[in-house]
């Protein structure tokens, strides 16, 4: 776990959702697969040959953004796929139900974290299936509020999500701090936003923030 920009008052924690509200390889495993089977049909294209254009592009977009990487979903726009195609090919290969499970200490851990500060997420994938996350880990209700792709059709990294859930949370920038397990998704832009950061490397980093904050 890594911490940047933390000398500040901190009111709102924002958090990422994938790979760091838990903790499943198989799952996100899964999520990439499907993703890039449904994409390669599209382009007409075999699932190795698709994967290999997208490590092409996000080599070349490293190259030419100072080594940060880009997200998937900005990747398959820049090919000329919509926003809405990209939500709809989420919800059909996002299935949370068949990978996660009710994570009591999670949950302890965020209503702890809720009586300091104000709780927001911020996920690319849609809305529909942040919540169906929620429920398979058994978080509901631990959230003030919740920015998915379908609610901005912007992807991570962009300020408009930022900007969305402080605004829904009524906290100013400088005093949120955005918790995720990607620097250049997940921090980079909050922190140029005046946001403190927060890296983790999966939810056993997150079971250990109150202490460390």
């Amino acid at each position: 776990m890594k911490f940047y920009a933390l000398d500040r008052t901190i009111k709102a924690l924002i958090f990422d959702m994938d790979k760091t509200l838990y903790t499943s390889a198989e799952y996100v495993g899964s999520q990439a697969e499907k993703l890039n089977a449904i994409v390669a049909e599209q382009r007409g294209l075999t699932p190795a040959e698709i994967e290999k254009e997208i490590e092409e592009a996000r080599k070349n977009w490293a190259d030419s953004h100072g080594g940060s990487r880009p997200s998937f979903s900005n990747i398959i726009l820049s090919w000329g796929f919509t926003m809405e195609e990209n939500v709809r090919w989420r919800e059909e290969a996002c299935v949370p139900e068949d990978y996660l499970k009710k994570d009591p200490k999670l949950r302890e851990t965020l209503l702890a974290l809720r009586s300091l500060y104000k709780l927001g997420v911020i996920t690319n994938n849609p809305v529909s299936i942040a919540k169906r996350t929620f429920a398979c880990l058994g978080i509901e209700n631990c959230f003030d509020a919740l920015a998915g792709l379908d609610t901005c059709m912007i992807a991570k990294p962009h300020e408009e999500p930022f900007k969305k859930i402080s605004g829904a949370l009524g906290v100013s920038p400088e005093y949120c701090v955005s918790i995720g397990d990607r620097y250049d998704i997940d921090l980079a832009v909050p922190l140029k936003m005046g946001m403190g950061g927060i890296l983790v490397n999966g939810v056993e980093d997150v079971y250990s923030l109150k202490g460390a904050l």
